[in-house]
């Protein structure tokens, strides 16, 4: 007997999912798209010449600008995970997604998630270096360390991710295939499952808040030390400097942080948060850090905003 309720789990397997959009919003939807297109478009060229900008130039061939262009690159798999599809939605009413399609869109989305906060620890790793033994900031973080760096953020990400499309992978649905959001993301879709989730919810509970904030902690021991640094610096000019460097990284991990934070409490203890709401919000996570981030990083840091004023404005004087 206990066979035959295997097999007959296992065949429940869906073939698809339907994603409903913003619930309570549908008339909007159209008008919705449009904010989220130019998000999207903003999002795209400016970490495309980010990225155009760190590649080409061999003035940028720094540690710092090393993870700014993987910090880009999370930021494209993020939106592009989301926005394209959300759009489809909106637009084009392409409401349904396959099974397969579900658990690698819910894949890259939780990777570049945390792929992004071990960049933004790397990052607070590399100013401190800069700032708080820059004797030593070259022949730390070479090259060859920094791919060490960048291979175990990705392996980190990999690893922690990997296990939630198996834990999604398993559950049985026998019930209804219609998700409440725009996208597939893990809670959401185990939710329709005809079998106890406990373990999908602790799960997706307790591995990105422990990974966050591990991520956190290390951040602020990172920027506690590079401010007694700053303020002993001797002169107004280099504190100046080193403040400035560091404002456009906190901003965005603030920008970062806070949306995550509040999306994972929400999801845990918000239930009388409005699903309308909390689908919105999940909507703008996504799509406004990517957008945010390389214009606070552009406008924020000189040789950067230098080599953009050049690549657009140079042309146009010849």
């Amino acid at each position: 007997i206990t066979m035959m309720a295997t097999l007959n789990l296992t065949s429940f397997n869906p073939g698809s999912f339907m994603l409903m959009g913003i619930p309570g919003l549908e008339q909007f939807h159209i008008w919705i798209g449009i904010p989220f297109f130019v998000i999207y478009l903003v999002a795209l060229a400016g970490n495309g010449i980010l990225l155009y900008l760190i590649t080409m130039d061999h003035s940028l061939h720094e540690p710092m600008f090393f993870f700014l262009s993987m910090l880009a690159s999370a930021d494209l798999i993020l939106c592009t995970t989301c926005v394209p599809k959300t759009l489809g939605i909106f637009w084009l009413k392409a409401q349904k997604i396959t099974f397969p399609g579900c658990l690698t869109q819910m894949f890259f989305l939780h990777f570049s998630f945390f792929l992004d906060s071990a960049i933004l620890l790397g990052m607070a790793f590399d100013r401190y270096m800069a700032i708080c033994s820059p004797l030593r900031y070259t022949s730390v973080l070479t090259p060859r360390t920094i791919v060490k760096i960048m291979v175990g953020i990705v392996v980190r990400s990999f690893s922690v991710v990997l296990p939630v499309v198996f834990l999604v992978k398993r559950l049985p649905f026998c019930r209804s295939h219609i998700i409440p959001h725009t996208y597939c993301e893990h809670i959401g879709v185990a939710r329709l499952a005809c079998a106890d989730i406990s373990i999908n919810i602790w799960y997706g509970f307790a591995v990105p808040v422990m990974t966050v904030i591990s991520d956190l902690i290390l951040i602020g021991i990172s920027y506690s030390l590079i401010l007694h640094a700053v303020f002993h610096l001797p002169s107004r000019d280099a504190r100046e400097k080193a403040l400035s460097t560091c404002g456009s990284h906190v901003s965005v991990i603030l920008i970062f942080y806070t949306p995550a934070i509040f999306s994972a409490l929400t999801h845990r203890f918000g239930h009388n948060i409005s699903l309308t709401f909390h689908i919105m919000f999940a909507n703008l996570y996504v799509a406004i850090p990517p957008a945010l981030n390389p214009i606070i990083y552009g406008v924020k840091t000189k040789q950067i905003r230098d080599k953009v004023t050049f690549l657009f404005f140079s042309k146009g004087m010849q």
